[in-house]
């Protein structure tokens, strides 16, 4: 038997009259020296990976060896939970062995010029990872584009490969294919740019068998025209009976490395499975003598003359020898079959891969452009097939801010008081009547009182028969202040006035106007107390006046002069409109990029990404480019909302205040990148993202002045990243301040520290964060 007939590639000189077991052996058995390592498409030793720690750690990988040739198709077979796509996500850089060493097209993955991850590889995931929204030919043009293919180039592929996949006309949506028909599109991705190494994990899952024989066709042939490299996983084992090698993984262990026709000879075995459950046994057996194998299964087995005397399981010396010389592979170790001396031939002197001599600006060189034009590309089209919720996204922030100045900050109106005036008469009581007096008149100014609160506080007044009637209504919560007026309330008013000081005391007290008020409600019953006493004010003045009297003797001796910033009578609007504005923006920022993230994560495109070799600094950027356009439109939007059409408070410089709400939606953004790289689902996103937003609404002086909060909290909101926004804002908008104040300069400084400690901390997430 030929080697070509079993998949072997060409024989190296020296080796010219070796048999099959021999050319094997010294293919894939030869010392794991830097020449060998540069001869074999991927080289793995020892590799040790596993999850968790304590005292049960999820062993995945346990001293693990793999040698898988150039131009060779490896068929990787194990049942599913065996370590067969950790192993794989170890090989393409996107994992970190815990030891061991992995070498990759003659380098080690992520290393500088290795090309792994990048475009030296093509990768098929078990899940589908690809864009839903898309149709196939936008799917190959995307990866086409970041494996730096020309158009026509892509054109050309894409066309090949539909047509050698089955599939349907190339303008149809990935979301709209069937389940195989999606598997086959993710295999046409990995096979778009004809990498020189090809992983494709479970390929044929759910794919017909005259179309999987067809697909087998083609990794023969690729391997055989361009001396591509395919590494191929399944858990069906007899598929694999075409590959050049397989090997048995079970276990985190290798059990066996070798051509399928060795295998089957070597074992006096029918089928791959008899060969995989033969050296199951023999791997339960070496590790423990009393196994928990059903000894009626043992028995079945005819475990095949072995004579290398370490597989001899005749006593326990014997047994743990096993045990040692199946943590290297059993078909692969030189000590279990026929000595060979021969060894690989000479090579020259190779720099390793991470040393390999590049140029400076190389090993400067972050980003490529070509990727940045894929990425920024591949977001646009999303958002394009998405209007739906893209309008949704930049129309919510007007209509919270909408909502905002409608809803809060004005003076409540329509509020009820019961009045109990014992100046009126029983028919002007059931009448709801009360007559007004105008000009210097003497007469039921209890009434002119009243009239006052109705037209310009618009308070709604409730004439009662007698004073509990009056506090009743309080009571049942139809009234939020009772007014008591006396019988002489008129006469002992103006006996006040004149006398001053020598007024009497039952004067005093008859001239009082008693109020009992609902104080539940600190908002209403504080502005209904402001408003009844500047109303009394108000009405004193106005008598005065129409007596030719100086108005100021019925005020309080203090003068309020002109406000040095902002208004006699302020309002909560403009007190709060800065902190919300900056809030809007910042967690509608978060929501749209976390989600964003998420999206790629969830659906496997990232990780598919970042194997054919886009970094972490890129997506983010690609990211901050297509997310920013969303944001500034929502920015715009919200202040044009705020200061054209509500007039809400502008004094200072326009262009700075837009400079912060940019700067605080790019904050928002990288914030939501954080959340995303941090967190596996959306729900978790969700929740970080709720369980950040009341702390600032509150913390950082958006609803109540921080000079109100404890000492405790106020150091805390020092490093809240909204609090100096907020009252660099303010201080804008309505002190007039520019960029020579430190209050306003401050919230310029915090909100650009904070878009560095979150830019910095998605970069270090996505480079750290594999598992």
């Amino acid at each position: 038997m030929d080697a070509e007939a079993d998949g072997l590639p060409p024989a190296p000189p020296q080796a010219s009259g070796m048999d099959l077991a021999a050319r094997r052996r010294l293919f894939i058995s030869q010392p794991s020296t830097l020449a060998t390592r540069r001869q074999q498409a991927v080289c793995v030793r020892r590799a040790h990976k596993m999850y968790g720690g304590g005292k049960n750690p999820n062993i995945v990988l346990d001293g693990l060896n793999m040698t898988v040739p150039k131009g060779a198709i490896y068929g990787l077979l194990g049942a599913s939970g065996c370590g067969k796509t950790t192993l794989l996500s170890c090989i393409v850089g996107r994992r970190r062995l815990n030891s061991g060493e992995i070498w990759v097209l003659g380098g080690r993955p992520g290393s500088r010029g290795s090309g792994v991850p990048g475009p030296r590889i093509g990768y098929m995931p078990q899940e589908v990872a690809l864009y839903g929204e898309f149709t196939m030919r936008e799917t190959l043009i995307y990866f086409g584009l970041i494996a730096h293919m020309s158009r026509s180039d892509i054109e050309d592929r894409t066309e090949f490969l539909l047509k050698l996949l089955n599939m349907p006309n190339g303008s149809k949506f990935v979301k709209n294919l069937s389940g195989g028909q999606q598997r086959r599109m993710s295999l046409a991705v990995a096979l778009l740019h004809e990498p020189e190494l090809l992983i494709l994990d479970e390929p044929t899952v759910g794919v017909d068998p005259v179309l999987r024989q067809s697909i087998w066709d083609h990794l023969v042939k690729i391997t055989n025209d361009s001396h591509t490299t395919v590494i191929i996983t399944t858990h069906y084992i007899e598929e694999c009976a075409q590959a050049h090698v397989i090997g048995l993984l079970r276990g985190g262990k290798m059990l066996a490395e070798e051509s399928p026709h060795f295998l089957r000879q070597q074992y006096n075995a029918d089928s791959l499975e008899d060969v995989f459950l033969k050296l199951s046994v023999m791997q339960n057996m070496g590790k423990r003598r009393r196994s928990s194998i059903a000894q009626e299964i043992v028995e079945q087995v005819t475990v095949p003359a072995i004579s290398n005397p370490a597989l001899d399981i005749s006593d326990e010396q014997h047994a743990a020898e096993i045990s040692g010389e199946f943590g290297d592979n059993i078909s692969m170790s030189s000590a279990a079959r026929d000595p060979i001396t021969t060894t690989a031939p000479a090579a020259p002197p190779l720099p390793p891969a991470d040393e390999t001599p590049t140029s400076f600006w190389y090993n400067l060189q972050v980003m490529q452009k070509h990727h940045l034009h894929a990425l920024i590309w591949k977001n646009f089209l999303w958002m394009m097939r998405n209007v739906g919720i893209m309008l949704f996204i930049v129309g919510l922030p007007v209509v919270q801010i909408l909502l905002f100045c409608y809803a809060i900050g004005h003076d409540p109106t329509g509020l009820k008081i019961a009045v109990s005036n014992h100046e009126m008469s029983k028919e002007m009581v059931e009448e709801q009547f009360c007559p007004v007096a105008r000009g210097c008149h003497q007469s039921m100014l209890s009434c002119r009182y009243i009239d006052m609160l109705v037209r310009n506080k618009s308070m709604v007044v409730n004439y009662m028969a007698d004073d509990e009637a009056a506090y009743d209504e309080v009571r049942r919560g139809r009234a939020w202040a009772a007014l008591v007026f006396q019988p002489n309330y008129t006469s002992a008013l103006v006996e006040r006035t004149e006398m001053g000081r020598y007024a009497e005391n039952d004067t005093i007290e008859e001239s009082d106007l008693g109020i009992r008020m609902d104080w539940t409600n600190q908002q209403i019953s504080t502005l209904m107390y402001r408003d009844l006493q500047y109303t009394f004010l108000d009405f004193v003045q106005v008598i005065l006046a129409e007596c030719d009297v100086n108005p100021k003797i019925g005020t309080v001796p203090t003068d309020f002069k002109e406000p040095i910033y902002g208004y006699r009578n302020p309002n909560f609007t403009d007190f709060a409109a800065p902190g919300v504005i900056l809030t809007i923006i910042f967690f509608l920022s978060v929501a749209i990029t976390s989600g964003a993230m998420l999206i790629e994560r969830n659906e496997g495109m990232l990780e598919r990404c970042l194997v054919a070799g886009i970094t972490g600094t890129e997506i983010l950027l690609s990211q901050v480019v297509t997310q920013f356009t969303v944001m500034f439109s929502q920015t715009s939007f919200v202040l044009i909302v705020s200061f054209y059409f509500f007039e809400l408070t502008l004094v200072g410089n326009v262009w700075l205040v837009v400079a912060l709400c940019i700067l605080n939606g790019l904050c928002g953004m990288c914030f939501g990148f954080v959340i995303s790289c941090a967190v596996d689902t959306e729900r978790t996103a969700t929740y970080v993202a709720m369980g950040s937003f009341l702390p600032i609404v509150m913390l950082c002086g958006i609803i109540w002045p921080i000079e109100g909060m404890y000492p405790l909290l106020q150091s805390i909101t020092l490093f809240l990243p909204l609090t100096k926004p907020t009252e660099s804002l303010r201080s804008i908008l309505q002190r007039g301040w520019d960029m020579s104040y430190p209050t306003v300069y401050y919230g310029f400084i915090s909100i650009s520290a904070w878009v560095v400690v979150f830019l910095v901390l998605t970069i270090l997430l996505i480079k750290f964060k594999k598992g």
